[in-house]
């Protein structure tokens, strides 16, 4: 039996391809807007050192939390129920958080908004799978391309809107509204797809397949494989997020020159995720891609650390665009399984302990400089986690599946191959 999908029409599918352009684009919104306004939110809320530590790392433990439940949640209520439920959660979170007048309050509340958006990381990729298998290479380059879209523009925006309004709470509750948009779109494809069913499986023979069997993710070289290199790219850029501006200015250059070099970085998300979806599912053996963007991510590491105010933006160019790696990790996701099932099962495993181990490198990488009283043992910190990325890459360069050694999902996944 074929599992390549059927060409399938476009015009049924308008609603979904925007509501997941949409809620890409929204997703980074809550963790990279607040950052530009804390000189505003903390003498106000009374942030000190420590939650402001805290704040940070809200965003990959609660990602990695929700991206461990998140696939339970697809099982027992639908890929389309978690998203919307997703949605609410977030755009609740963040305009209440706009209201408040305490850290303890906002740091309740930006959690409550992280986890709608961790489930958000989740159900993206079994969405495109489920309504585009037809087009896989070309959505996912829009919906990568869209995440990136918006970690530049939540920055870049937020203290503008903060100045317009005279308050930075209303740029906090603008991102809301932009989180709320995606519910339009996901009305209109759900009352579509009421009038016209789209079954998560086929009909075979005339009857219904059976609900997937469970999938476990713990026994699965493919998920282990996709975690461990989404944890070592995760951890990297983490690091350049949080500690590039700091870094350069410690070594001479002037703040706006350092906080620019950060926003080059995460610009050059943006070429990356539009080539990789497009160039890998070409490739025969994956890890060619992985290699090119790891050199780059190592010359960037090495340029930063050796010559870091000479061709400082060469070197950020280089490790903005390793930033590759990561898009690689979210079309696995659907390159690595065959059913919507078992994507959203590898989404939220490898999500899951991926952005728990990419956690604590940031605050590693802080404690082993103010211990050693250097940069040399954090930035070979880096170098362990492009080590880590690459044994994860061997493990899911080869066209096993996560449904493969699964006993009964491994038949079902033969029969729900347009779901």
């Amino acid at each position: 039996m074929s599992l390549t999908p059927p060409r399938q029409k476009l015009a049924g599918r308008i609603g979904a391809l925007l509501g997941i352009i949409l809620m890409a684009l929204s997703l980074r919104a809550a963790v990279v807007s607040v950052p530009p306004l804390l000189g505003s939110i903390g003498p106000e809320l009374g942030f000190t050192s420590f939650s402001t530590g805290l704040l940070a790392m809200l965003a990959p433990i609660v990602f990695a939390g929700f991206g461990l439940l998140t696939p339970r949640l697809i099982r027992w209520w639908g890929l389309e129920k978690v998203l919307v439920g997703a949605v609410l959660l977030a755009v609740a979170g963040q305009l209440l958080r706009a209201v408040v007048g305490d850290v303890t309050s906002f740091l309740l509340l930006s959690t409550i908004t992280l986890a709608g958006y961790g489930m958000g990381n989740v159900v993206l990729p079994p969405l495109v799978k489920k309504y585009f298998p037809d087009r896989l290479a070309i959505v996912t380059s829009s919906y990568v391309t869209m995440l990136a879209v918006g970690t530049w523009m939540a920055p870049q925006f937020s203290v503008p809107l903060a100045n317009l309004a005279d308050d930075w709470r209303a740029s906090i509750a603008a991102w809301a509204l932009l989180s709320a948009v995606v519910l339009v779109p996901w009305g209109i494809q759900l009352f579509r797809d009421r009038k016209n069913p789209r079954p998560d499986s086929p009909l075979v023979n005339g009857l219904v397949a059976a609900p997937p069997a469970r999938i476990n993710p713990w026994k699965s070289p493919v998920a282990w494989g996709l975690a461990i290199f989404l944890a070592g790219n995760s951890a990297q850029t983490y690091v350049y997020f949080t500690w590039l501006p700091p870094y350069l200015s410690q070594q001479g250059l002037d703040t706006q020159t350092a906080g620019s070099m950060l926003a080059l970085f995460a610009i050059l998300g943006l070429p990356v995720s539009l080539l990789v979806p497009l160039w890998v599912p070409r490739l025969r053996h994956p890890i060619v891609a992985v290699l090119v963007f790891t050199a780059c991510w190592i010359t960037g590491h090495l340029g930063m650390y050796l010559s870091p105010t000479q061709g400082t933006a060469l070197w950020v160019v280089f490790a903005g665009l390793g930033q590759g790696t990561f898009a690689i990790a979210l079309l696995m996701m659907n390159l690595r399984s065959r059913t919507t099932y078992g994507s959203g099962v590898l989404a939220g495993f490898s999500q899951g302990l991926g952005y728990a181990g990419a956690a604590v490198v940031p605050l590693l990488f802080g404690i082993v400089k103010d211990a050693t009283g250097g940069w040399t043992a954090s930035f070979a910190m880096l170098g362990i986690c492009l080590a880590v990325m690459l044994a994860g890459a061997l493990m899911i360069n080869g066209p096993r599946k996560i449904e493969d050694g699964q006993g009964e999902a491994e038949k079902l996944g033969e029969l729900e191959r347009v779901s």
